[in-house]
């Protein structure tokens, strides 16, 4: 044991690669709550991810003609998560704002080792459990609930239901990685992510908005960076563990505080506690060589 933390942990290209992904999320609850005032939730993420998707297949398309049974079948699972995930994370954040959503949508943070656990066998270690318990406790801070005055109503419902698939979405990124084409499979989940989205659209009774320049430019950014956000989760969490990525993920809401800040907004001294315990928790995260 001593020996193990007598030495710095190696941060990888790929859990650096991850750390980027949290930055560009950090903004995306914002732009994502400012677009679905204008535009139906799940109008906005088929039209976001579908763009993705068309981006993809500029990026892959050569490749798409040896498409598998099995890459079909991986793309829809995490495509289909994508959908359930993002799509109720935007129904929530028409009644709620971004620090509250980034909040509740944290829930995804315990689930993953808990979910790995119970399907696959693969009880964490001690160290995951207290990187995990402290990662929730600086996003308890950051979010601090009792300012914010969270509430339940369909929004925080939504919210927390999102936080399931949104885990399951990792550790099928995880469980797939290596055994298909990255590039087939990002063009896959991306479309289906997207198809779903607008397909749910007559199921809620959800009509197409009026045109605006707020969510078409929010939807083309969002599409563009969920391209390189999917890419770079599917290629990094082939050797990255994802009760390890989620660790890294759990950076999210401190770096949407940072861009906050920039904005103009406040960032109370509990905040700042809160990134600390979430960037310690990071750091421990990084000695558990399972």
């Amino acid at each position: 044991m001593l020996h193990t933390f007598g030495r710095l942990p190696s941060v990888s290209r790929q859990e650096l690669s991850l750390l980027i992904v949290t930055v560009v999320w950090g903004a995306t609850f914002t732009i994502v709550h400012v677009a679905v005032q204008q535009s139906g939730p799940w109008f906005f993420v088929g039209t976001r991810y579908l763009i993705a998707g068309m981006i993809s297949v500029l990026v892959f398309g050569r490749g798409l003609g040896q498409l598998s049974r099995a890459e079909v079948f991986a793309g829809s699972a995490i495509g289909a998560m994508i959908f359930l995930g993002y799509g109720l994370q935007a129904v929530g954040l028409q009644t709620i704002g971004g620090g509250t959503s980034a909040f509740i949508t944290a829930l995804y943070v315990p689930l993953v080792p808990v979910l790995q656990w119970v399907v696959f066998k693969k009880r964490p270690q001690l160290l995951t459990w207290v990187s995990v318990a402290l990662a929730f406790g600086g996003l308890v801070l950051i979010a601090d609930p009792a300012r914010a005055g969270l509430t339940v109503g369909p929004g925080e419902i939504a919210t927390v239901v999102s936080a399931l698939p949104i885990a399951v979405n990792i550790i099928l990124i995880g469980w797939f990685a290596g055994k298909v084409h990255l590039g087939r499979v990002i063009v896959v989940q991306l479309l289906v992510a997207g198809a779903l989205g607008l397909a749910t659209m007559p199921v809620v009774g959800e009509r197409p908005p009026d045109f605006s320049w707020v969510w078409l430019s929010a939807a083309a950014a969002l599409g563009a960076a969920s391209c390189v956000i999917q890419l770079t989760m599917n290629w990094a969490q082939r050797t990255v563990s994802p009760t390890r990525a989620t660790i890294i993920y759990a950076g999210e809401p401190v770096w949407a505080a940072i861009i906050g800040v920039f904005a103009g907004e406040q960032l109370p001294a509990i905040a700042i506690l809160g990134a600390v315990l979430i960037l310690a928790s990071s750091l421990l995260s990084a000695f558990d060589h399972r």
